[in-house]
């Protein structure tokens, strides 16, 4: 074979190399999509420990609703001058922050969105419902005997304020236990581990999730308790007047 006819095979095998490394990629991205919004509905109690670059550490606790992949709700309820400050995030990309001192829900602006939420590691985008094979592309890098590694990029059309995450993805249950953030720039930024995944029936969570802010050197840890699905959520949950009446 001469040289120039065996680069344009080796050019054909990439190409096809690549093209079946993209369509598995997108197969599993889909599946991850199906296991994390699986439940109809949760409800959870969460403490939240945030972490300085010194290891001093600060506890809240919360409370989490979330109705199939498109309706989330986070309320602070300790300590006392965090209590009632409340997250809401709706289709359409729309997100609310209610602060009590002030009395008011303001809706908040996709320019603000990759700002954090109430002093944790988690920005509102962060925290806002996406479903992974809706919002990015994703490409497998590479596989081991228990993880694929996927690289996610926005699709196009997609406003994200990552320009890329790379997600490694449990072979047993398809759920992501490792997430890297990059930054427009490139630049890894933020990492989060999903230190214990637990099982209540069909369902797979996330029970205790670490996020490392690598900037700021800062550290978020959630865990999640009181966990229960399919508890028929009402629909009147998700809404900016509930943010007000909650007490």
């Amino acid at each position: 074979m001469s040289r120039k006819a065996l680069i344009v095979v080796s050019i054909i095998s990439l190409t096809f190399s690549l093209a079946f490394s993209d369509a598995k990629g997108e197969k599993i991205l889909k599946q991850v999509s199906s296991t994390v919004s699986a439940p109809k509905d949760m409800k959870a109690k969460l403490t939240i420990v945030l972490i300085d670059r010194k290891g001093n550490k600060k506890y809240r606790k919360a409370e989490m609703y979330a109705k199939e992949d498109e309706k989330r709700i986070i309320r602070f309820t300790e300590p006392a001058d965090q209590r009632g400050i409340a997250f809401l995030s709706l289709p359409g990309d729309i997100q609310y922050l209610y602060m009590p001192a002030f009395k008011k829900v303001r809706r908040i602006a996709p320019h603000i969105k990759n700002t954090k939420f109430a002093g944790t590691g988690f920005t509102y985008e962060d925290l806002s419902t996406s479903k992974y094979d809706r919002d990015y592309s994703a490409d497998l890098i590479r596989e081991n005997e228990t993880h694929w590694v996927l690289e996610l990029t926005p699709k196009p059309g997609v406003k994200k304020s990552y320009s890329k995450m790379i997600m490694h993805v449990r072979k047993d249950n398809y759920y992501p236990d490792k997430v890297e953030f990059y930054d427009k720039n490139g630049t890894l930024t933020k990492v989060l581990e999903n230190l214990k995944i637990s099982r209540q029936k069909e369902y797979w969570y996330a029970e205790v999730a670490l996020m490392k802010d690598l900037k700021e050197n800062h550290s978020t840890k959630m865990i999640l308790e009181e966990v229960s699905f399919d508890s028929n959520l009402s629909d009147k949950l998700f809404t900016r007047r509930q943010l007000i009446r909650w007490r």
